[in-house]
């Protein structure tokens, strides 16, 4: 270290003030991020900080036989850190961070030289002095850079597990008090609705790189619902209604999701369930998001699985004593007849048979229920209860 004779030390400590007078001065006309932020306390905080650290590498340099130079110099690396956390909180970045330290090294050895060079030291002196003088900027800038990264991390942590909370009261349906605290401690700002989606976790990161940034997420071990495995992944999407809708189901094609339907924010805890059941109770076809909103009807009728099949073996009680083959024919017609209200050659198309065919098995039907299939609560029922009959299940039904 090169050791400094007193008056020198002393000449120095003397031109400390216009030094760091002299550094806010060229930071904030330099930097833009901090001329930005210029108030008188900013300016105050920056000279406050460059005095101290050159305060402490003067006193480094001075023959101070009498003192420990290691407790200043540690506590000035404590005050760079704790700078750099201060940075991160204000929100500057990296690069307006190590330009306010170029700039206040380049201010610092220019001012200290003077300095120098007034006092009568040589250029091999002077050489050594600009050495340690950048060398010990470059100490303080990687402790306010430590600083500001562990603020970063820390913070993020802190935020995403504020986050995590949200989504967790959300899917609870906590009440609205509740919700807004948490919204606030988590500095999310609530949108107009939410829709719930289940993704597994293996195409989440792929689904939210389209989706809203203030997209909420959670998985489901963190849920805790006995439905919901650590593979799966809840994602609570902000404003995807409407239009938005139709985006958000492009957006996730292929991904094996469960789109629920959009509610308004505090109230997406019904979303999520519904997306549950719908998972539960209807067969997805994979190159394609499952559309809660395209399935109500589905839905409804399995809400209650015993009653669908206690009504399913009522109404179709005539049809009991045909030969299998036969009941799953006629179950399957009459289906298609319902719902495409006895139009006979849409039945035929979809079905692949002749519109005779369809007449047979008609008179057939018609013969087995007798009076009752004109009957507009039979009809009712039987709607309900072949509505979303699929053949597989038709074909079991009429099994002896």
């Amino acid at each position: 270290m090169l050791t400094l004779a007193p008056h020198v030390a002393g000449a120095m400590r003397d031109a400390l003030p216009v030094v760091a007078e002299e550094t806010v001065v060229a930071v904030i006309a330099e930097v833009p991020e901090y001329a930005a932020s210029d108030t008188a306390e900013t300016r105050t905080n920056i000279e406050g900080a460059v005095q101290m650290a050159l305060a402490a590498f003067v006193r480094l340099a001075e023959d101070a036989h009498d003192t420990d130079p290691g407790m200043p110099h540690q506590a000035v690396l404590a005050a760079a850190y704790e700078l750099g956390r201060g940075e991160a909180r204000d929100g500057r970045t990296m690069d307006a961070l190590l330009a306010a330290y170029r700039i206040g090294a380049r201010v610092a050895w220019r001012g200290l030289s003077a300095v120098m060079v007034g006092e009568g030291l040589d250029a091999s002196a002077l050489a050594h002095f600009a050495e340690l003088v950048f060398a010990y900027i470059d100490e303080l800038s990687a402790a306010s850079v430590a600083g500001r990264a562990d603020e970063i991390a820390t913070s993020g942590r802190v935020r995403e597990r504020y986050l995590e909370r949200l989504a967790e009261l959300l899917l609870q349906g906590a009440d609205a008090a509740a919700l807004q605290d948490a919204a606030r401690r988590a500095g999310w700002e609530p949108p107009a609705t939410l829709t719930a989606v289940l993704v597994p976790a293996v195409h989440v990161r792929r689904a939210r790189a389209m989706l809203d940034g203030r997209t909420l997420a959670l998985t489901g071990d963190l849920a805790g619902d006995d439905a919901l495995t650590e593979d799966d992944v809840i994602l609570l999407v902000p404003d995807a209604h409407d239009r938005g809708r139709a985006r958000l189901l492009r957006g996730l094609r292929d991904a094996h999701a469960v789109v629920g339907p959009a509610r308004g924010w505090t109230d997406v805890a019904g979303s999520f369930a519904r997306a549950l059941r719908a998972r539960a109770a209807i067969a997805a076809d994979p190159l394609q998001a499952l559309d809660t909103e395209a399935h109500l009807a589905a839905l409804l009728l399995a809400a209650d699985p015993d009653a669908l099949g206690d009504l399913r073996r009522r109404v179709l009680a005539p049809l009991a004593d045909l030969r299998p083959l036969v009941q799953e024919r006629l179950i399957l017609t009459l289906r298609s007849w319902l719902l495409h209200q006895g139009r006979r050659d849409d039945v035929a198309a979809e079905l692949i048979v002749h519109p005779q065919t369809v007449r047979y098995r008609m008179t057939q039907i018609r013969d087995l229920y007798g009076d009752r299939f004109g009957d507009p609560q039979t009809v009712l029922e039987l709607v309900a209860a072949l509505g979303t009959l699929s053949p597989a299940e038709a074909r079991a039904f009429a099994q002896p």
